[in-house]
């Protein structure tokens, strides 16, 4: 049996240093165990290592451990079962699990079990003390009511500490809180999923990579994730990659020092250290300049902030990182936009959300979630709420919606400005935008839901009879409603156009106002 290595202090005083631990590190690989020693011995805390599992779990049941830092993945006792022995022998250790393959499972596990935090290797020295620094404050403290393990209910994707921000719950997905905008209101399979994952990645303090078009709900994602995380008690602090030119970009992130450049007459701490203890949102990844991405990387390594036109460490930063990006990450990265070791660094948990028009039943909700926020807005209170009509509400949801539900949001506020108190919402009254001047890749026609899942003959009569729909609904709006005209642009005679809108079930009584009167079935 391998003899457990242990510490002490050199000096009397030391043992009175209300920053000292003592530290049980379990890994079987030698160099990263002894280098966590030593590192932490020169923090004065009592440290003990082994190499095997079960002679951590004897020591651990023989004496008190404030941290064990363990290897999730050891043979022949794993990572997950020394986990388990070390919170059953005394609930009070605060367990830390180390992993070279972090994933959203593992990390799921390990909190389930009751781990208080996960630290994916490799990790810096920087990065490893200010984990022992957050634990050394919550052991002062007696702050083990923040450990990060999930109650059944948060493992199945509820929040773990709502904060008072969290606003009323919205429809359908659960949340849409206050401030939302309605981005998480949605039924749609793949969008359930991306909130749900949100939710219960937001427990851990992995960083997360966020996709999806402009307009999807990239920060609102963020903002959840920050929300139902244990840093919510302090404000997300989030910067657009895109909106700042490189040099000043870096200034905002980083800070300067005075004299750093022309106008620099103070020092100014920049936003990673305003995060500090924090999460920091990374909005539009892909913008940012390649020698700033490297600059960052640094910080995600070692946690080390270096201010522009300093020469020493400014400060050492304890943040959660989430970053988003429209663009393709993979696409970026072969085109030299995106640096891989860092997006790998920043994507230990992906989520993805699905652009609006592969969402043609959220449109609904959504739209009336957006008239009812705007009426009250826009209106004085007890003004009767104008009702969208079904025709209506087939028209939106055969749009395509480049803009997603940015886009929805503004169109029903345009709505809600002009009409009539009380009066029905019809298609005519719904603003266009001339969406064929910005074709999509699939030529601003979205497919329709769930196609790909269809056998090959009926995947092809709905994708015709989508097409068609399409087209009729922007001829109509090209035409202002004018029959003779709509046939004139469509290269057809009359007989044919009343054909296809009397197939699709668009209305012909009046010439000059042709409206959708259901949605095209997906």
């Amino acid at each position: 049996m391998t003899e457990p290595v242990t510490s002490a202090p050199d000096r009397p005083e030391e043992a009175a240093d209300k920053r000292a631990l003592r530290i049980l590190v379990v890994d079987d690989d030698r160099t990263l165990r002894e280098g966590c020693a030593n590192i932490l011995r020169l923090d004065n805390h009592h440290v003990t290592v082994f190499s095997r599992g079960e002679e951590a779990i004897d020591a651990a049941q023989r004496q008190h451990f404030d941290v064990a830092l363990v290897d999730l993945y050891m043979t022949p006792v794993s990572g997950m079962d020394v986990l388990r022995a070390i919170v059953a022998a005394d609930p009070r250790t605060l367990v830390v699990v180390m992993t070279g393959n972090p994933t959203v499972a593992s990390s799921l596990d390990a909190l389930r079990a009751g781990a208080w935090d996960y630290l994916p290797k490799p990790f810096s020295a920087s990065h490893l003390q200010v984990l022992v620094g957050r634990a050394a404050h919550a052991v002062r403290t007696g702050g083990r009511g923040d450990r990060t393990s999930l109650t059944p209910a948060a493992a199945a994707g509820a929040a773990p500490r709502p904060s008072p921000a969290a606003g009323p719950a919205g429809a359908a997905a659960g949340e849409g809180g206050a401030d939302d905008g309605g981005a998480l209101i949605g039924d749609s399979p793949a969008f359930r999923h991306a909130v749900a994952m949100a939710k219960r990645v937001a427990a851990t303090d992995a960083s997360v990579m966020i996709c999806g078009e402009s307009g999807t709900g990239k920060e609102v994602i963020a903002q959840l994730i920050h929300r139902h995380s244990r840093r919510s008690a302090r404000k997300l602090v989030a910067v657009n990659c895109a909106a700042l030119p490189g040099p000043l970009l870096e200034s905002e992130m980083f800070g300067h020092k005075k004299g750093a450049f022309t106008g620099a007459d103070r020092d100014k701490p920049g936003l990673l250290e305003m995060a500090n203890g924090s999460t920091l949102f990374l909005d539009e990844l892909g913008e940012m300049p390649m020698a700033l991405q490297a600059k960052l990387l640094r910080v995600l390594q070692d946690g080390v902030v270096r201010r522009v036109g300093s020469e020493r460490q400014d400060a050492v930063v304890d943040v959660r990182f989430v970053a988003a990006t429209n663009r393709d990450p993979h696409e970026a990265i072969r085109q030299g936009l995106l640096r891989e070791d860092l997006f790998y660094r920043l994507c230990v948990v992906p989520i993805k959300l699905p652009p609006l028009r592969q969402r043609p039943d959220d449109v609904a909700l959504l739209a009336r979630h957006f008239l009812e926020r705007s009426w009250a807005r826009h209106r004085q209170p007890g003004t009767p709420l104008p009702v969208l009509t079904d025709e209506s509400v087939a028209f939106l949801q055969s749009r395509s919606w480049r803009g997603n539900v940015r886009e929805l949001q503004n169109v029903i506020e345009h709505l809600s400005v002009l009409a009539e108190p009380g009066r029905p919402i019809e298609p005519a009254e719904i603003p266009l935008y001339e969406e064929e001047s910005t074709p999509s890749a699939g030529g601003g026609v979205g497919l329709p839901a769930g196609i790909f899942a269809e056998p090959f003959h009926t995947a092809k009569e709905q994708l015709i009879a989508h097409f068609e729909r399409e087209y009729l609904t922007r001829l109509a709006a090209r035409a202002g409603g004018n029959m003779s005209k709509a046939a004139r642009l469509a290269g057809i005679d009359r007989t044919t156009l009343y054909r296809l809108m009397e197939k699709h079930a668009m209305r012909r009584e009046e010439p000059q106002n042709l409206q959708a009167l259901s949605s095209f079935a997906s």
